[in-house]
């Protein structure tokens, strides 16, 4: 497949080779030099110069008797485009392609659009006819990039089964560090129509259960106002599955409680800490007790978080080295915890911040303070560098969590 057979709006409409030349261009300070290293001619290269700028919406480059400079919107999306190449380098090396970092520039260069965006698809879609479909593309069409893609890494990404041609786990993690390179050029042309003073774009956000949706609904409220043309979309699970999200691109950042372990890939940003407690239902017997123990904890019933989440790894710290209370509904639903907890005499746990939230529905059973205290802010990709859009949105977060009358249990982070 050639460039023109698979233009589209957008962003997705640029190819590599636009995107390299550009680059070219940005770092040499000349259209002639980066026609040398790039052995093209100059009316080429000034050619697809042109095309890119259209598909960017905006001029990138300046030219002058001395060279051709980057103006503004060529400065930024040179960052974006950097960032996109050396992504793409990184995951190459991770796949193991020979020649090491040397190596991995060369095939680099070889890639093209098309064939990334066919490895994306059938990663997406599990499934080779899924992701012709998906694309408009023939069965044939969409095997002869797959095979076209393997022959330019040296690497077999794809195996034959009795299900049909099914993508490996190494095709799996290189279609999606792919996909993660490729937003960079999405968010330069969104960062391009920002400074232009358009804001018609998209913010994706994941929350957590509880205190992460409920920070975030008082933080979009303020944000909507600065920017009322951006689109929004939210999206609520349980921490695992936001931080699966997280890595695939699939959210921008999440907001809630910080993982209680360290993960190479994710790094964190914490605005506040809000103890646990343990929580039922009003009128509940162990509010009739003078001093709650472990061994009355034990008689009831609980709901607990899913496995990998901050509130299980709470509950099984408080039961560590003894027999744990029986726990036969886990969920992370806030609606379907209050109805489980409010109507029956089960217990659960909830942040000081969630409680703080609730109007009577459940409330605190007396207890010794739980030395698990997690903490709530802003969970991102270590590699992703934010828009101003993206920044502004933190920014609106960490001062509701900080200053917001809304906020009045969490305990400021410090240092």
């Amino acid at each position: 497949m050639s460039d023109v057979q698979e233009e589209q709006d957008g962003s997705e409409a640029i190819s590599f080779r636009q995107l390299r030349l550009f680059e070219s261009i940005g770092r040499l300070g000349s259209v002639r030099k980066a026609s040398e290293e790039c052995n093209l001619s100059q009316p080429a290269v000034t050619q697809a110069l042109a095309k890119l700028e259209q598909r960017v919406g905006a001029a990138l480059v300046e030219r002058r008797a001395s060279g051709s400079y980057l103006n503004d919107a060529g400065e930024i999306f040179l960052q974006r485009t950097q960032r996109f190449f050396e992504q793409t380098e990184h995951a190459l090396m991770e796949l193991g392609v020979a020649g090491g970092a040397a190596g991995a520039k060369v095939i680099a260069n070889r890639l093209s659009r098309s064939q990334i965006r066919c490895l994306i698809a059938i990663v997406d879609e599990l499934s080779f006819p899924k992701a012709a479909d998906s694309l408009g593309l023939s069965y044939a069409s969409l095997q002869r990039a797959a095979r076209d893609l393997e022959g330019n890494l040296r690497k077999p990404l794809f195996h034959r089964t009795a299900m049909g041609m099914m993508v490996g786990p190494p095709g799996s993690e290189f279609g999606r560090r792919m996909k993660l390179a490729l937003q960079e050029i999405e968010w330069g042309i969104r960062e391009i129509e920002a400074v232009q003073g358009g804001f018609s774009s998209e913010l994706s956000i994941g929350g957590m259960p509880f205190g992460g949706s409920i920070l975030l609904a008082s933080s979009l409220d303020d944000f909507v106002r600065v920017y009322p043309n951006v689109n929004v979309r939210v999206t609520i699970e349980n921490a695992p599955s936001m931080h699966r999200s997280l890595r695939c691109g699939e959210v921008d950042l999440v907001v809630g409680l910080l993982p209680e372990t360290p993960q190479d890939d994710l790094c964190c940003e914490p605005f506040a800490r809000t103890p646990y407690s343990i929580v039922g239902r009003p009128h509940h017997p162990l509010l009739r007790k003078g001093k709650v123990t472990t061994e009355n904890l034990r008689a009831y019933d609980w709901v607990i978080g899913a496995q990998g989440s901050s509130r299980r790894a709470c509950f099984d710290k408080l039961f560590a080295g003894q027999s744990k209370p029986r726990a036969p509904i886990t969920t992370c639903a806030p609606s379907g915890l209050r109805n489980l907890v409010g109507g029956s005499d089960r217990l659960t746990l909830m942040t000081s911040y969630e409680l703080d939230q609730e109007s009577g529905g459940l409330v605190e059973i007396p207890f010794e303070a739980i030395d698990l205290i997690p903490t709530i802010g802003i969970t991102m990709r270590k590699d992703w560098l934010p828009t101003k859009m993206h920044r502004d949105f933190i920014e609106i977060v960490r001062r509701q969590t900080l200053t917001g009358t809304r906020v009045p249990a969490l305990r400021k982070v410090v240092g």
